[in-house]
């Protein structure tokens, strides 16, 4: 037990309990509560990501701090992850959230739990806290959600406008790592070879199920909880950042939900706020603590008399690939839409203006060099180093480039920036990328938002439709929300290119992009600073927590470089994400995982775009111990997709499993 002080509850932990399941199936779960037995409201967190391993240094720095306030927190394992039983082949599926309402169903039963539960996670524990809310199970009582969607086509890593996002890729070779891992023998006893193997042989090429459903189709509408947000009877706490993929999804869930709820975005990646980088990381533990006793203890905290929606403002930052901090101040709005916010129309010149009263009018083209998108970062930014897009001034060279004069006052935006479009292409398949940028007077140019859409989207991601060279079309690319201040002497650029790799794959051809500038605009959301609103209230710094106890045996290790060749034409952007080498002091375990990805192009060939990932983790113990090693190669013709794949797991010295994929999928005007 851990000793905590006298005001708060000792802590028990059970490092491995099983769930049943109707169907007979058990999912592993640690459990942190009150030693006394005291019933008290559970917090469910359920994710595919081994609580023995995995997020364990995460887990153990928030779970003992809720169960010394009196919850029992519960870190459960999906079916065919960690030590739970079964095989996972795919994300979100029926039975995953099937299985989430069991859980909470068993939890509210237990002697040791008052029957009120909450659902919390970030990301993947974001997303079927969501799922699982819409099926209101009858014990759940509220949800927080971080870093999530509510609809899993529009705004999730496969696609983004219309086009297909690198990180699928990426994405899906990361869960073709995992889903190689097996459970810990010493948790589950003999069974765990047997188990091992159904994952190896059952859990299948994600990527392949992805890319056989290229449109919003049934697919990608499960688990979409915007198809029927009504279903969604509890109270929502929505939380994301501005490097992170997924902050659309906050202002949504503001607009839509019916119910009680709160938002909350910082600088953040794709981080938990208490471990927010860019900073400022904020005590996210005891404005967590503050909902869940609101919702599930009936306390009077005092969180919805406060406004429903905080958001940062950040201020200018020099182009970066990392930040430790962003500067800027909270601001806080009653509603979304909010009253402080109204659009702002700003025209486009054929001379490259922006706004300007009296702009030219005039048609221009663009057919972008393959490599534009080089300075783009990750669609989610990690917070690893080089993975947020630094200067733009390259990029910009391959785009048609549209800028306002000096600001003579500061101006500040929040929400979502759009660029109404009026165009031709030259071929039947094309895409667009905006991107709007801070240019500060020395011309460094900082990425502030941006967008991308698959033009044969323009009316429908379910039904789209070929484009007629020559003809003219009108559309709408969205942008990702931001809250941004610009300074005065600094101006507004807004980028557009006809190709954004490595951000997005792109078109099957090279295409030609032509704007009628004068029927084109920019559309900004400009909000009016609130000089007399209260100050909000401060959210504190994290809490020093101490971490999980754990030897590092090999140093972590972060890469993200472009190399070219001027000889060969070859380009080359090569990323290395290498979590090191521990031995975890609660079980013993050794684990390793490391992952490459290299993406690139030759030359001027539009046809040599390419994916390439290859993934180790390992796990071992004195007798025991498994490795596996995942590739993913991605290329693509003008007709169809191509994937190669192999799998190699590893019983000690000896082959466990081998598997190879070889597969071609059609491209449905993507």
């Amino acid at each position: 037990m851990d000793q905590v002080p006298s005001n708060l509850h000792e802590v028990m932990e059970e490092r491995h309990v099983e769930i049943p399941m109707p169907d007979g199936c058990r999912l592993a779960a640690r459990i942190w509560r009150p030693a006394d037995g005291t019933p008290v409201p559970a917090i469910f967190e359920y994710l595919p990501y081994r609580k023995g391993d995995g997020t364990l240094a995460r887990d153990v720095v928030r779970a003992p701090y809720m169960a010394a306030r009196g919850y029992a927190y519960v870190r459960v394992d999906l079916r065919g992850t960690g030590e739970s039983e079964g095989v996972m082949v795919d994300e979100y599926t029926a039975q995953e959230l099937q299985d989430g309402c069991d859980a909470i169903a068993w939890l509210a039963e237990q002697d040791w739990c008052d029957g009120n539960v909450g659902i919390v996670g970030i990301s993947w524990g974001g997303f079927n806290g969501l799922q699982i809310a819409a099926l209101q199970p009858p014990a759940l009582k509220a949800v927080v959600s971080i870093a999530s969607t509510d609809d899993r086509y529009a705004d999730d890593v496969h696609y983004m406008g219309g086009t297909m996002v690198i990180d699928q890729i990426s994405w899906a070779s990361h869960m073709f790592a995992i889903n190689t891992l097996p459970p810990d023998p010493d948790l589950v006893g003999d069974k765990w070879r047997d188990m091992w193997m159904a994952r190896l042989k059952g859990s299948g090429l994600w990527l392949k199920n992805w890319l056989e459903h290229q449109t919003r189709d049934e697919f990608w509408k499960h688990g979409s909880v915007c198809e029927d947000i009504s279903a969604i009877k509890v109270p929502v706490y929505a939380v994301s950042g501005w490097a992170d993929g997924y902050c659309r999804t906050v202002f949504r869930l503001m607009e839509t939900l019916q119910g009680p709820k709160k938002g909350l975005v910082g600088p953040w990646s794709h981080k938990y706020p208490h471990a927010g980088v860019p900073g400022p990381a904020i005590d996210w533990h005891s404005e967590e603590l503050r909902w869940w006793d609101q919702w599930l203890k009936g306390k009077e905290t005092g969180i919805m008399d406060e406004p429903q929606l905080r958001l940062f403002m950040q201020d200018h930052a020099e182009p970066a690939g990392y930040y430790a901090e962003r500067e800027g101040r909270w601001v806080e709005e009653p509603a979304w839409p909010s009253p402080n916010v109204t659009r702002m129309a700003m025209p486009l010149g054929a001379d490259g203006t922006l706004g300007a009263e009296d702009a030219a009018a005039g048609t221009l083209s663009i057919r972008s060099p393959l490599g534009t998108g080089i300075a783009g970062g990750k669609w989610c930014s990690y917070a690893n180093p080089g993975d947020q897009p630094v200067d733009q001034r390259r990029d910009d060279a391959g785009s048609l480039v549209f800028e306002t004069m000096p600001l003579e006052a500061p101006l500040e935006i929040a929400g979502d920036a759009a660029l109404e479009l009026t165009f031709t292409v030259d071929k039947p398949v094309a895409q667009v990328a905006g991107r709007l940028v801070d240019v500060a007077p020395d011309g460094a140019a900082t990425r502030v938002s941006y967008g991308l859409l698959n033009l044969t989207h323009r009316d429908s991601h379910e039904t789209p439709e070929a484009l007629v060279p020559g003809e003219t079309y009108t559309a709408t690319l969205p942008f990702k929300h931001v809250a941004q201040h610009f300074r005065p002497g600094h101006r507004l650029r807004l980028s557009v290119s006809s190709s954004y790799f490595p951000v997005a794959w792109p078109a099957p051809e090279e295409a030609t992009l032509t704007l009628d500038c004068a029927a084109t605009r920019l559309v900004l959301p400009v909000r009016t600073p609130t000089p007399d609103a209260p100050e909000p209230r401060d959210l504190g710094t994290p809490q020093s927590v101490p971490p999980m106890e754990a030897e590092a045996l090999d140093p972590e290790a972060t890469e993200w470089s472009v190399t070219e060749s001027f000889a060969t034409g070859e380009t080359r952007v090569r990323v290395v994400e290498d979590a090191g080498t521990v031995r975890i002091s609660d079980n013993g375990i050794v684990a390793a995982g490391s992952a490459v990805e290299t993406y690139g192009f030759d030359g001027t060939d539009w046809g040599s775009f390419f994916g390439h990932v290859v993934s180790d983790c390992a796990r071992s113990r004195e007798g025991w111990s498994m490795s596996s090693r995942t590739e993913t190669r991605f290329t693509a013709t003008p007709t169809h997709f191509a994937i190669r794949a192999r799998l190699v797991a590893m019983e000690g010295e000896e082959v466990a499993h081998e598997q190879e994929w070889d597969l071609e999928i059609p491209r449905n005007l993507l």
